[in-house]
């Protein structure tokens, strides 16, 4: 990126100085922060609203009661595929073998197989969520309530493996912030804590709704609570279908097993829910309805749960023992045993057959319960069309929230404040040790553009650190709110810039009021405001370009590195080891757009302008003019020029922030039609009582004599066959 632009950025930065580039520059990043401050906010729903806009009017309490209303969606999918090819061979893996099976509304469904199956893949392809890759190819057909799916044509929540919030929030507060965030048809304020308190009941989190979340740094809620709690905010706005990606990971038994109540309750209350799980327990494994499962890309079974898919492998030869969990059965038959070449051949053609097998009767046992087809009313669709009018219009409601949120994180945010804070004063202890009330000798002149060389570093150094340390991992949370339609960029970025400006303050002018009288530096209470004042502004910019940084790189340990490092080359053209007169032609144009530079002068300005130095020889510098101009050539600058400039680069880089959140959005790979010959002849859905689904009625499993009387399985080859002993028995 930095290869490829060094040209024009150049011709850009040349003028950060007094040049009319640099006006230019300015005017462009203030024509960037207008329309990242001034645009509309984010719809929710698909923009086919336009003739409804006069239902604006008739709001709020009405539509706060409707707000927690579920549309029942049945998904089908059919030669699901999906191969992956190796950058330095012609080589294919598939990561999905021709697999399909259907997703009903009030039934939970689980993915199910050893580790490297493809659950997780399967799951990002039926919630859209696969990242876009070149190398990657995704074909199949997807049916929605029996018809062709479209983009965002339903709600979907999808819970992630990592549950990623703002660690200083309460449980209250954050589902309250994002309930006004992505509920805007609830206006009151009592409405709107009812709506939360019964998520908080139906989710189990009423003891822990005053305990913030807590992070690696803070001790907070637990790993059962924080799973419950992404549930949760996912829920705010009624999704139809709920994703879950191994929800049970990192969980103790119990905490698994009241996650999965949460998924079930879900199921019965309408919601399709889908998740993907390694090897539950058997207590949970018997609150699936349906269950899907997969090996090595490949489909084995997809069906009813609990007992029929035992009576579908014993019928094949494979009888689950006594008093043993079914899932460890299951898991342990479509695994391949690596334990010998021997047993490796033996497994995989068991499984080989067990695939085979599958594939000639799946119509019977995988459509075995049929699903309905229901129309979503008339009042849901006009709901749906007030919610995406209201956010258009939410610009100033969403900055307003979020400033409210970021000024809460950053202000509690105890020890990483109490950290900088110490460090701050640390710092300035041991620099105006160093440089121990300094004199006006002929050496102090030395000493002084040292001292100011270095509080200049120190200062951007640790803001910039600080941002690229905790920036990367709340991107990760915004990229997910934004994708949900929950506010615009521009909001966040503002609220983000204006609730750090206190905090942000703070610790220059600690380090300032420490430092200042140690050194002895131009003792007067203007330059000390002043000094406080270009030292308060360069940590600013080196925020912003902490933000640019952890924009540009995906993980915080990449951006730790990238920072620092373009940090030391700002250093180097600091204005103090290499003038800028003598700078090579190539790299002239880096001084401009040094932070360090621009404050560096900035501070000798401040510093040596009215200083007069003891002198015994015509040649000594009598003046700090003279210091100025014979030592850096800046004899004519001002500290106004340095700290507008230090003010275009911090717009600088908060426009290219900007863009880089709003270019770098997350792509997902598209799902294209398999090829004619390989689509498998569709099943006609056999439509069943709406009212079921209304009354939320848990459907038990058809009896295995049922599956078994439609159609006779067929059993692979004796060959095939072998005794398969469940290990540990």
């Amino acid at each position: 990126m930095a290869g490829s632009g060094g040209k024009g950025v150049a011709q850009i930065v040349a003028g950060f100085g007094e040049s009319g580039l640099g006006k230019a520059l300015a005017a462009i990043a203030a024509a960037f922060l207008l329309r990242l401050f001034s645009g509309p906010g984010p719809a929710l729903l698909p923009e086919n609203d336009a003739d409804d806009d006069h239902d604006v009017d008739e709001h709020n309490e009405a539509d706060g009661a409707e707000a927690g209303k579920v549309i029942p969606v049945a998904i089908r999918w059919r030669n699901i595929t999906c191969s992956l090819s190796d950058k330095s061979s012609n080589s294919v893996r598939f990561l999905l073998k021709n697999v399909e099976g259907e997703a009903k509304p009030g039934r939970l469904l689980a993915i199910m197989g050893p580790s490297g199956s493809g659950k997780t893949t399967l799951l990002n392809v039926l919630a859209g969520q696969l990242t876009a890759s070149p190398r990657l190819h995704l074909s199949g057909l997807l049916e929605v309530n029996g018809n062709p799916s479209l983009k965002k044509a339903y709600k979907v929540a999808y819970v992630r493996q990592e549950d990623l919030f703002f660690s200083q929030l309460t449980v209250r507060e954050t589902l309250s912030l994002a309930a006004e965030l992505q509920l805007p048809e609830i206006a009151s304020v009592e409405a709107r804590d009812e709506y939360v308190n019964n998520l908080l009941f139906k989710m189990g989190l009423v003891s822990c709704a005053d305990s913030i979340v807590g992070d690696a740094k803070v001790r907070g809620i637990s790993g059962g609570e924080k799973k419950r709690l992404s549930l949760a905010c996912e829920l705010i706005a009624s999704p139809s279908v709920v994703f879950a990606d191994e929800p049970t990971t990192g969980l103790d038994a119990f905490q698994a097993e009241k996650v999965v109540e949460n998924l079930r309750q879900l199921a019965e209350d309408g919601h399709t829910v889908i998740c993907s799980i390694h090897q539950p327990r058997s207590s949970v494994y018997s609150k699936f309805d349906d269950v899907v499962l997969l090996t090595e890309g490949a489909l084995v079974y997809a069906g009813p749960a609990r007992d029929v898919p035992l009576a579908h492998f014993s019928k094949l030869g494979y009888h689950c023992p006594d008093h043993v969990n079914p899932a460890e059965f299951l898991a342990d038959l479509i695994s391949v045993d690596y334990s010998s070449s021997a047993s490796v051949y033996s497994s995989q053609k068991r499984i080989d057959g067990l695939v085979e097998s599958f594939s000639q009767q799946s119509s019977t046992v995988l459509y075995a319960t049929p699903i309905a087809i229901r129309e979503i009313s008339k009042d849901s669709v006009k709901i749906s069309k007030k919610r995406t009018v209201k956010m258009k219009g939410g610009w100033w409601r969403q900055f307003c929230l979020l400033l409210k949120r970021a000024w809460m994180q950053a202000s509690r945010d105890g020890p990483t404040n109490k950290v900088r804070a110490r460090m701050s004063v640390a710092s300035a202890i041991i620099f105006g040790s160093v440089f121990w009330r300094m004199g006006r000798s002929q050496t102090s002149i030395q000493d002084r553009l040292g001292l100011l060389q270095v509080a200049a570093i120190n200062t951007a150094m640790a803001a910039l650190t600080k941002t690229v340390g905790v920036f990367p991992k709340e991107r990760a949370i915004v990229d997910r709110e934004r994708a949900k339609g929950s506010y615009a960029l521009g909001p966040y970025l503002l609220s983000k810039l204006l609730a750090e400006i206190p905090i942000g303050a703070a610790f220059p002018l600690m380090f300032g009021a420490v430092l200042y009288p140690m050194a002895r530096l131009h003792p007067t209470l203007s330059r000390f405001g002043k000094f406080c004042g270009i030292v308060t502004v360069e940590s600013f910019a080196a925020s912003a370009m902490g933000l640019t940084v952890g924009a540009m790189v995906p993980t915080t340990e990449a951006a730790m590195a990238v920072g620092p490092s373009l940090m030391t080359v700002f250093i180097v053209f600091g204005g103090y080891y290499v003038n800028a007169e003598n700078t090579p032609i190539i790299f002239r144009w880096i001084p401009s757009v040094s932070l360090i530079r621009w404050a560096f002068e900035g501070l000798c300005i401040n510093e040596f302008k009215g200083l007069e130095f003891d002198h015994q020889h015509s040649y000594d510098v009598r003046t700090g003019e003279q210091a100025l101009e014979q030592r850096l050539s800046i004899g004519g600058s001002r500290i106004r020029d340095t700290m507008v400039a230090q003010s275009r680069i911090l717009l600088f880089w908060y426009s290219t922030t900007y863009c880089l959140l709003k270019k770098n959005k997350p792509k997902y790979q598209q799902l294209e039609p398999p090829p004619f010959d390989q689509i498998q002849p569709q099943q006609q859905l056999e439509p069943f009582n709406t009212d079921q689904v209304e009354q939320n009625q848990p459907k038990e499993s058809p009896p295995p004599d049922q599956v078994e009387s439609k159609q006779q399985l067929e059993s692979p080859g004796i060959e095939q066959i072998r005794p398969f002993i469940l290990e540990g028995l």
